[in-house]
Formats: C-alpha cells, structure tokens, sequence
C-alpha cells in the first residue's frame, strides 16, 4: 500500500506494531454493510498470512471455505482454542441462484459430502461451481441493491464502501512473483499512460478489420474475437530498456509489445529515406530525418492532405506516397499464437485507427510453438535444437522439409529428427530418379498419349492445382503431402502400370519439372540442382512461373477417378487374395480341402462387374434424397426412418448402416455426386487396360473380366459372389485352372 499512495510516505511504510494472528482471536470487530454489527475473528486454515491484511469477511451461506470453516469451528472449538458463542452466529443469506438457493455453500458442501476445511480439493471444485453460478445467475436477497443482479450488484456494493470510508482499492499480485533479484515484488502505483484500446468507436473498427481479414483458421478468428472482448486500457510506456520515446512525454519509452505494431508499413518507403541499415546515410530522395513531420507522415502513410509547408521537393513526395500505396497493405503477417492477446491484435487496433480501409492487413496467420520429438523444448532438459545446428546436422533443405512435415495451424507442431533423417535419403533418392530419368530420356516412348498416359498427367495437374492451394492457406504439410509424397505415389503406379510399353518421354521431362516447381517453396537448393544442372532449363527456378495448366487444359475428372479405381481395385483384389490364403492355412489345419490354392503355380481369376445397384440401396438413395435439405446441407433423419417404415425396409440390417456411409460420402463429395450415383468412366474399358499389369501383380495366368450380366448366363461363378458387384466395386472370383 505504501507504493499505491494509500499511506504515507511512499516506498517507506512504517512499522507502528508486530503482533501475532493468534492474539487477535477472539477479538470483537465491525464488518462493513454486516446485518451483525459485530463479528468475532476467528481462525480459518485457508486464509494466507501473506495475502493483504491476514483476515477476511466470512460468507458461510455462500463460500464453501467458510461454511467448512465454521462447522469445524462449532465441532472442536476446544481443539481451535475459541469460546463456542463466537461460532454461534448463523450463516446470513446473501444472495439466491437458481440451482443453489440462498444457502449455496450448505447445498454443495453436503452434496459433495465435504467433511471439513482440509478436504482442498473438493472444496475448491465447490467453491468454483459457487462462485461462478452466484456471479452469473445469482441475485442480491439483501442490502441497498436486493433484486439486483450479483454482476452488477458487486461493482456498486464496492463503490459504497469506498464512499463510506470502509474500503479503499489497492492491487496486489494473484500469487507469489519474485524478481530477478531474489525480492519479493510488490504492486506499484507509477505515473503511467494507457492506451484505452476497450473505447467503444475503436473497437467496433478493429472488428471492422478482424472481420474483412483472413486468419486462415477459426480457431485463430476466435482467439483474436475473445482478445476483442476483454481487451481494455493497457499500460504502454516504461522508463528503461530498448525502445522508441513516447512523442508526447519523451521520459517513457512505449513498452515492447506496443512498439512496432505498424513497422511493416516503413518496409515500403524505407528504401527511399535510407541508403544503409541503420539509417545514417540518406536514401536517393536526400530526405533527412527532420524533414519527416507528422504532416509528412500523414501525406505519405494516411491518404492525408499535401503537406504545403514541408520543404521536401513534392515530386519527391509523390514518390514515397506511390511506393507506400503500390505495396500496402500486407498481405500477410505471421506470427506466434502467443501474441494474439497482445502484439498482434495492438497490430489491428493501430491499424484500424492509422490508416484507410484500403491500406487494412489482408491476413494475419498465427502459428503453434516448436516441440522437437513430441517434447517442448528447453535447454535446461537438453531437448533443444537451433536453426544453426539443424542445418549443420542434415542442410538445409533437409530441415525445411522436416518443419514442412511438422504440422501446420495454431496447435504445437512437432520437428522429428526421424523425419529430418528420412528426408535426406527422399531428396537424394529425388534426385537421382530425376538424373537417371534425363540419361534415359531417349530410350522412353514417344508419339501419341495412351489412357495411363493421360490418367498420370491429369493426376499431377491436379495434384499442382491441389498444392497451390495449399501453400495459398500456408499448409505447408499438405501442401508437401500433395507436392511430394501424392506426386511420386502417381508417378511409381505409373511406372509400374506401364511396364510393357514403357514410360512416355514428354510426360516423364513434364512430371520432373513440374514436381521441381511445387517443391520449390519448401526445398530451393534441391529444386534449383534438379532445375538448372539436370532439366537444363533456362534461367533461375526462382523465376519460373508457377506450371498452372494452360488456357486449352479442359479438366478430365472422369481420368482422375479411373486412377483412383484402378489403384483401389488392385489393393482390394491383393487383399481378397491373401484372405484366401488364411482360409486354405485354416482349411489345411483342419484336414479339409480348399477350393483354391493361392501357391499353386496356375491362377486365375474371374472379375464381375455391376451395371446397376441393388434395389434396396437405390431405394434408401432416393429416400435420403428427399429428406436432405439443399439450403441447410442437413438430412431430416425423422422424415428417413418414416420413410423406411412406409416401405418395408426399417428391418434390413443393411439398410441403416449403408444410410450412415452416405452421409459421410456427402461431407465428401458432397450431395450431388452422393446422390447421382453413377460412374464417369467404362468400368470394364478400365479394367480390360488394366489386365497386363494385375496378371503381373498377382502372378496370374489369366484375368477375365466380364458383367454381372453375362456372369449369370455362363454360371461363372456363384450368385452370392456375383451379388457383391456394386458399380464401382467389382467382386471376384479366384480359382486354379
């Protein structure tokens, strides 16, 4: 209190007296606004010697500490050394809840079976769940403000006492600080300048702002809208330290995180003003630091009027407008998630009140910290790693790669020396593929494009389009998830598809440039190598323009989901294969014959496919289509089950299931395709191609494929195999010839 200017003289209290807790007990004093004029001192565990004066009001009917307190009191006042008649005071209603009553704490301190003050840890979930619905839903039962409710009883009750001389305000830390020194410190009251950033007009501005401006996820838009809610007056200046001199009052400098919330805007005049780092020098302009006057300043930064009395030549001032206009706004700031309830937002406030709408940041992205192996890093642990010792350790492009892979978004992402190992083995494999792909060049086929041809070159210009995306929302993760790992999945299926044939040269020199080109914002040094030394291309890759398909380029979304199905087919097909296989181990366990023999060295198989769907899955389709509602992208599951019922179809077992993988289709690919439910491309055409390269997969002799159709009028195989054929999902038929 002596450093708030509540007692004199400052920064020196005076020691009137020392005694202890103990010889106060007992003692007879006036509670302020107390229904009981006076109240005797009792002793309370829970109470802090060190948190202001020692001794506190007691609310038994509302703070479970105290109604705790005050029954142990009452039981063993013997043990406390107190007479039993200064306990004897019941607890006085002070407020009623909705949940609770006018007795919150007797309710809870019963309902959680509290037996004393030393239970600490249910009393403080009790006195959690107490204050909480007491200061949001409770209302006063006694005193000048009974109605009235606790929030805003509690500012006007405080107010009064201060009015009447029981009370003054003074501050004190919520726990313990110790300073760097070893002192205990203390709260002091300094001459002191506060930006009111919780000013009505301004804040309505800076949601103006946060509204218009990208965060690139809701969870940083919430973050910077809960700063906004509660963000008010914040102390700005201090009196030591590094800083620039608050203009008005040069003894302070303005505190750090309130320095340089609009520095970027110097970025774009800088070059003009200065000709070296630190600004000793004059730029090309000759404009010396005295010449920049607000006026100036505001002509430049603000859209404000010519400044007539400034001697700087005004074709010079066009100049330093043009260069502020031309690159402001931002387009984007990245920073820690921790400064958003600070810097950051500071950042859109002083925006908001500086500048037009027009010069407002585009985007502010805020990122997570850096846990290095799934732990936060620390030296005193020694899970610590430098930008310095990473590149040492495995270069730089290397570690890119490794924080590309670690995670993206305002959650902590997670550099994994594994992961930083493995790169240096992807990126030289990376490279030796491409140079060994250059020397062969020749030996690869030319002429026309065949249909695995087009399907890869429609996969990686999807996979590019997919990538600029992502770098566009700063997802470096997916984006390397599409620009590398995706990219060479669709280039080994298309080597391996292609074995008889051979790979297509244009196609191969236009994959390897195209994947230098998408890694080159993560990996520069090793897209530059593959660039310059290997594909020979002409100037730098840092110049090269981003390989967007060209005007001509008409999508074919038929080509990228006959991939799809191909790769998905061979997968089921192999797995179906070694499921077979388990059954002829169980088969030969249990001495009986299997009906086909995955190790025999003829195999082959029959594959059927589906023209139509089965009825009760059109059915169900059409039931969810008209129960699903376009404007709200919801589907009226009531309305669903009545449907089902109507028809006879509630009781399938198939039925529900199946509705529940629609629906999740839907969040997919939405309701449209979900329910249109036809293929885009020939399903047998596609796996007639496709026969070479599964007879080779899965050693077969021979691979038929034939409609369900045409299945049933050879008796092919039996009905329940061919009753697994849906469009799109073949089913199949393994057997020895």
């Amino acid at each position: 209190m002596a450093f708030q200017d509540i007692i004199k003289p400052r920064d020196n209290p005076v020691k009137l007296a020392e005694l202890k807790g103990s010889q106060i007990i007992g003692t007879k004093i006036k509670a302020p606004f107390s229904v009981n004029p006076e109240v005797y001192v009792l002793p309370m565990e829970g109470v802090l010697a060190s948190k202001g004066t020692g001794v506190v009001t007691s609310v038994p009917s509302d703070s479970p500490d105290d109604y705790a307190t005050l029954m142990d009191l009452r039981k063993k006042a013997e043990f406390y050394k107190i007479n039993p008649e200064w306990a004897a005071l019941d607890p006085v209603p002070v407020l009623s809840t909705p949940t609770y009553g006018e007795m919150t704490a007797p309710v809870l301190v019963k309902q959680m079976k509290i037996q004393s003050q030393k239970d600490t840890l249910r009393l403080a979930e009790a006195k959690e769940l107490a204050y909480k619905e007491g200061f949001y839903k409770g209302t006063m039962s006694i005193g000048e403000f009974k109605g009235m409710p606790v929030e805003e009883a509690k500012p006007r009750v405080r107010q009064r006492m201060i009015e009447a001389g029981l009370a003054f305000a003074y501050a004190e830390p919520d726990r313990f600080v110790k300073s760097r020194s070893g002192d205990e410190c203390v709260v002091a009251l300094m001459d002191q300048w506060y930006l009111d950033y919780g000013e009505e007009k301004w804040k309505a501005q800076a949601e103006k702002l946060l509204e218009r401006m990208n965060t690139y996820s809701s969870e940083t838009k919430h973050a910077f809208e809960a700063v906004l809610n509660w963000l008010n007056k914040w102390a700005c200046a201090r009196t030591y330290g590094l800083g620039s001199k608050l203009p008005w009052d040069p003894q302070f400098l303005v505190e750090s995180l309130s320095d340089s919330t609009i520095y970027m805007s110097y970025y774009t005049i800088s070059n003009l003003l200065h000709s070296d780092m630190n600004g000793s020098e004059p730029g090309p302009l000759g404009v010396t630091p005295d010449q920049m006057t607000d006026e100036v300043w505001d002509y430049v930064l603000a859209s404000g009027p010519f400044p007539s009395n400034s001697n700087i030549p005004k074709e010079n001032l066009l100049k330093l407008r043009h260069s502020f206009n031309y690159f402001y706004p931002m387009d984007i700031r990245s920073s820690g998630k921790d400064l958003i309830p600070n810097h950051l937002t500071f950042a859109v406030y002083n925006h908001a009140a500086l500048f037009p709408e027009e010069h407002w940041p585009l985007s502010m992205r805020a990122n997570g910290h850096l846990m290095l192996n799934g732990k936060k890093m620390a030296k005193s642990t020694g899970n610590f790693l430098t930008l310095r010792q990473a590149i040492n350790k495995w270069g730089a492009d290397a570690t890119r790669l490794a924080l590309a892979d670690a995670g993206d978004g305002i959650e902590d992402a997670n550099f994994d020396d594994t992961t930083a190992n493995a790169s240096i083995l992807r990126l030289h494999t990376l490279i030796g593929w491409c140079q060994e792909s250059a020397d062969a060049g020749a030996g690869y086929r030319t002429g026309d494009l065949t249909y695995h041809d087009r399907v890869f070159q429609e996969e990686f210009i999807n996979l590019a389009a997919e990538t600029k995306r992502h770098y566009e929302a700063t997802n470096y993760k997916d984006a390397l998830k599409s620009a590398l790992y995706e990219t060479l999945m669709a280039r080994d299926w298309y080597r391996e598809v292609t074995f008889e044939e051979g790979m297509h040269s244009d196609l191969v020199r236009q994959f390897n440039r195209t994947l230098a080109l998408l890694m080159a914002p993560i990996t520069p040094h090793v897209s530059e190598h593959i660039w310059t030394s290997i594909l020979k291309e002409e100037g730098s890759i840092q110049t090269a323009r981003w390989p967007d398909a060209p005007a001509s380029y008409q999508a074919c979304p038929d080509l990228l989901a006959a991939g799809e199905y191909m790769r998905g087919t061979l997968k089921t097909m192999r797995d179906a294969e070694i499921l077979l296989m388990k059954k002829k181990a169980k088969k030969g366990a249990q001495g009986g014959p299997a009906a086909y023999d995955p190790s025999a060295a003829k195999k082959s198989v029959n594959i059927f496919v589906a023209s139509r769907f089965p009825a009760w899955q059109d059915e169900s389709v059409e039931i969810m289509r008209k129960a699903y509602d376009e404007k709200t992208g919801t589907i009226d599951d009531a309305q669903i089950k009545e449907e089902l019922a109507a028809k006879g179809l509630l009781k399938d077992k198939r039925i529900m299931p199946f509705i529940q993988l629609q629906k999740k289709r839907i969040g997919q690919i939405g309701a449209e395709a979900t329910f249109r439910r036809q293929l885009i491309f020939s399903e047998v055409e596609v796996l007639k191609l496709l026969i070479p390269y599964i007879k080779k997969n899965l050693k077969l002799t021979d691979v038929t494929v034939m409609t369900v159709e045409e299945a049933k009028s050879t008796s092919a195989a039996p009905d329940t195999s061919l009753e697994q054929a849906e469009p799109g999902s073949p089913s199949f038929n393994f057997y020895n010839p």
